[in-house]
């Protein structure tokens, strides 16, 4: 079966070529920049965004954010099952 997006170009409006685990760590970032995040057990999210602003706030079980992330804090982070959107 052929890859619909071999020849795609990555791009932030999509899709993400991969997911990632993601670990929440006070002292290092993701490593690349994550175009979004997906949450399965909701809580707060503490997070570093690609404008190098730190944010905090609340998302649901199951939610999808839509916003560029370098970092997801340990501290002020509640949510689990956390995934980042690779391009």
């Amino acid at each position: 079966m052929s890859n619909p997006f071999s020849n795609r170009v990555p791009s932030l409006s999509g899709p993400a070529r991969d997911i990632v685990p993601v670990t929440p760590d006070d002292g290092a970032g993701l490593g690349f920049t994550a175009v979004g995040l997906y949450v399965e057990t909701g809580g707060t999210l503490a997070v570093v965004t690609v404008s190098g602003d730190a944010r905090t706030f609340t998302v649901g079980d199951f939610s999808i954010v839509p916003v560029g992330v370098e970092q997801v804090m340990a501290t002020g982070t509640s949510a689990a099952g956390i995934h980042a959107y690779r391009v």
